[in-house]
């Protein structure tokens, strides 16, 4: 997907790719490196640098990201005397070994912007500033080596440090927020650099979606440069998926979809990706005056109105208007902080009128090329839809008879139960509770730990007479725990760091007790990540027994790491044939602790795939052996969905989606990963689920939206060209134009909907207003209709004449796309 997706950022106005290295990815077996795959991270700054476009490249090692322990390896807990990110010998020494590393090996491939290639940047360390303080003394000795240390391996371009107000000497400190507009460097000699503008945020299971409005992103990015800042970087301009159990936490969803401008499947992301291009283009077209002075001249227009100016003439000690008007080189942005009412100012003799929580930009200081309010690209509108079962419906109920008379369901989904009980050879006794990573170092999110209880019919008697039952407590356990009495689920618990009471029924006699431990994404972020571990703390027992509670702490366990499934890669093309596989029975299909397998065909066409789990309960799946990633289908609470309002400081909190439904039902399997027929699904169920209803579906932009009116401004690509020898923009054909295009490889094929005038309503819900254009969708069919995309004019001569006077006129379309192939079929 890389060239794709880096052609679509450049395509949306991006300059520098920037990328974390992950360590845990690049060195997951100490000193065993992994440079291939998705770990290729010389081929990606390949594929930036060809693109034309340079690369940061975010060292760390520590990333955070949300990603699997804040991409530390787990190795790097068992190195003796080992404290992270601290004034402390044996991490500094791992650390120093993997930077070198990354740098040697980006020198080795002549990448660096001053051999040729494309990085211009690095960073070490991330957002250390926030904990710094937790390490005392330490926390500052350990930030002024990791600065020498950087420096020390002369990688030739700047290093910076973000969130790290006291970045020692030439390493740049940078901002990561949802706004840096007022951020300012530690020296008036490095630039002002955002590292992390939040155009979204994560997610975690049984949480609502986040979603963070265009308008207010755009008025965060105008307002930066406004205020003179020199370097910007959207997280996520495309978060992507967390295959594997790469995903951090804990509790954290597969899915990295993040709201970024490109989507988890590579979709662009309207209207966040087009309003966000035509804002690039407005600053690209300041950018000779950027560049001709250190800092802009302020103006106040209003009690929460100001200018910002630059160019030639424009000083600190005043704004020379003649030279102003007479030069090329002034560019200006004027804002209007006010959360609720729009603004009129006047500003170099002209009035501006300003909406609210918005900014204007003015390449020539006269003319203003674009508003971040005022949103005229098209919305597209995403669905999932079906593309094939894995298995036709009929199979479900197909029966046949043996001789024997016995009945066989349909072969077309398989299941295997996971043993609860001792199968491993690798599996070893010791006395006590053991830390769950010192055990698993995470190779699998499962431990089990196995013993047996005694139970005499004095204890029997005894819960029988005072009518209560033994129960498993345990003073805090993360993330997930199963319990087992005899081979059968006695119930679960999830939390972090939580206290376990879990009620349970044993038999007379001896008792198999089984708890499995399981960590959901290891934590990613906070000090003293090495002591943060998993599985038990504290006290555990077994209490209600007659005699007094027993002590689970002192009793002998055998502990084995993993499930049997995932360690004889029951998944994967070359080793499933090998478990013995039965034929899944309807009355089996709420199992819990099962493996399901399927084959399926790839659907036809190029659109991006999603494997539909909402049947399931919870647990991992594979495609041809790749990790797709963990399920859960966690539903988010009703609650905290509102209108969303731009206007105002975002929060993660504010503008929530999808609540009373679950976080995450689909998951991403890249079409690189499918062959044409016959794809092994594998499914690993913990709390039961129906395989028969998992689907296969297509991830679609077909339906476009938009809303244009003759108060909007003309096309950006209309100001880039000039007309005159001195720079001055052009007036001639400048009237707004609705834009519409659909996916490559996709033709409008119909218009849903076409009214110029005072149409009502929203995308997928327009209506005509009283004003309205008898030709309205003849003259979107005539331009529209069959092509990939397309553009109106909107004015009145466009439309044969003004169908009210005295009235701003909009022209409101929805239209769908159809794949261009779908079509010739048809036709043939």
């Amino acid at each position: 997907m890389w060239p794709d997706l880096i052609a679509k950022s450049k395509e949306g106005g991006a300059d520098v790719i920037q990328t974390y290295a992950f360590w845990n990815g690049h060195e997951p077996v100490r000193g065993e490196y992994n440079f291939e795959g998705r770990y290729d991270i010389v081929k990606f700054v390949k594929l930036a640098g060809a693109s034309g476009l340079f690369l940061h490249l975010r060292i760390g090692p520590y990333v955070c990201a949300e990603w699997n322990f804040g991409g530390f390896p787990v190795w790097l807990r068992d190195i003796p005397g080992i404290e992270f990110r601290t004034d402390n010998v044996p991490f500094k020494e791992e650390m120093q070994r993997f930077v070198k590393k990354m740098v040697d090996l980006m020198r080795e491939e002549m990448l660096f912007s001053w051999q040729g290639g494309p990085i211009i940047m690095l960073q070490i360390e991330n957002e250390y500033g926030n904990i710094e303080g937790s390490y005392g003394p330490s926390g500052k000795a350990y930030v002024k080596w990791a600065a020498g240390m950087a420096m020390g391996l002369r990688a030739g371009v700047p290093w910076v440090m973000c969130k790290q107000t006291d970045a020692p000497g030439d390493i740049i400190d940078a901002c990561n927020d949802y706004y840096c507009d007022g951020y300012k460097p530690n020296s008036y000699n490095k630039p002002t650099l955002w590292t992390e503008n939040w155009d979204g945020w994560y997610t975690s299971w049984g949480d609502s979606l986040p979603h963070r409005p265009v308008e207010d992103l755009a008025f965060a990015v105008a307002r930066f440069f406004q205020r003179g800042g020199s370097f910007q970087n959207y997280y996520m301009f495309f978060g992507g998926t967390n295959f594997g159990r790469t995903s951090g936490g804990p509790f954290y969803i597969t899915s990295y979809d993040y709201d970024a401008p490109i989507d988890e499947y590579g979709l662009l992301s309207e209207p966040k990706w087009g309003h966000l291009k035509d804002l690039h283009a407005a600053i690209k077209l300041c950018e000779p005056a950027l560049v001709a002075v250190d800092s802009p001249h302020y103006m106040k227009l209003g009690p929460k109105q100001e200018a910002h100016v630059y160019g030639v003439g424009v000083h600190s000690e005043g704004l020379n208007l003649t030279h102003c008007e007479t030069q090329s080189i002034c560019s200006a942005f004027l804002a209007n902080i006010d959360e609720h009412k729009s603004a009129s100012v006047t500003f170099l003799g002209q009035s501006y009128t300003i909406p609210p929580w918005s900014v204007s930009i003015l390449p020539d200081c006269r003319n203003t090329v674009f508003n971040t309010a005022k949103v005229g690209v098209q919305t597209s509108i995403k669905t999932v839809e079906f593309a094939l079962p894995l298995l036709p419906k009929i199979s479900v109920l197909h029966q046949t008879v043996d001789h024997n008379k016995t009945s066989h369901y349909s072969k077309s989904w398989m299941a295997l139960r996971e043993p609860i009980d001792i199968w491993s050879e690798d599996n070893f006794t010791a006395q006590g509770f053991l830390e769950h990573l010192n055990v698993t170092k995470d190779r699998s999110d499962y431990l089990w730990h196995f013993t047996r209880i005694y139970v005499s019919d004095e204890d029997i008697l005894y819960w029988e007479e005072n009518k209560i039952s033994p129960a498993v407590t345990i003073d805090s356990m993360r993330d997930v725990l199963y319990v087992f009495i005899n081979g059968q689920l006695a119930g679960s618990v999830v939390g972090h760091w939580v206290k376990v009471t879990l009620p349970i029924k044993f038999s007379l006699g001896l008792n198999d007790l089984v708890l499995l431990s399981e960590t959901v994404g290891l934590q990613n972020y906070g000090a003293f990540l090495e002591k943060d571990g998993a599985g038990f703390r504290g006290k555990a027992k077994l209490t209600g027994f007659r005699d007094g509670d027993v002590d689970l702490s002192k009793l002998s366990w055998t502990y084995q790491v993993g499930l049997q499934g995932e360690i004889q890669k029951i998944y994967s093309i070359e080793e499933t044939e090998k478990a013995g596989w039965n034929d899944l029975k309807l009355d089996a299909v709420s199992s819990t602790f099962t493996w399901y397998k399927t084959y399926f065909d790839a659907p036809d066409g190029e659109d991006p795939v999603a494997l539909d789990l909402g049947s399931m309960g919870k647990g991992q799946a594979w495609v041809n052996g790749h990790h797709i990633g963990r399920y859960w289908t966690l539903v988010a609470s009703k609650g905290g969905c509102q209108t969303c309002d731009y206007r105002g400081a975002y929060h993660s909190n504010k503008c929530r989606t999808n609540c009373g439904k679950p976080t995450q039902i689909w998951y991403h399997v890249p079409r690189s990963w499918l062959q044409a027929t016959n794809n092994l699904l594998v499914i690993f169920e913990e709390r039961g689920g129906n395989p028969f209803e998992i689907s296969i579906k297509l991830r679609l932009s077909r339906i476009l939206c938009a809303q244009v009116s003759e108060s909007h401004y003309p096309p950006l690509q209309r100001w880039s060209k000039p007309d005159s020898a001195n720079g001055k923009f052009s007036g001639k054909d400048m009237m707004p134009v609705m834009h519409l295009r659909c996916k490559d490889g996709h033709i409008i094929s119909s218009i849903e909907f076409a009214s110029y005038g005072t149409p009502k309503g929203s995308c997928q819900r327009f209506s005509r207003g009283n004003c309205h254009a008898p030709n309205s969708l003849s003259v979107v069919l005539e331009a529209c209709e069959g092509r990939g995309s397309c553009s109106v004019g909107i004015s009145n001569a466009v439309f044969g004449g003004d169908p009210c006077l005295g009235v701003v006129k909009t022209l409101a379309v929805e239209a769908r796309c159809t794949s261009s192939s779908n079509i010739r079929s048809s036709q043939m």
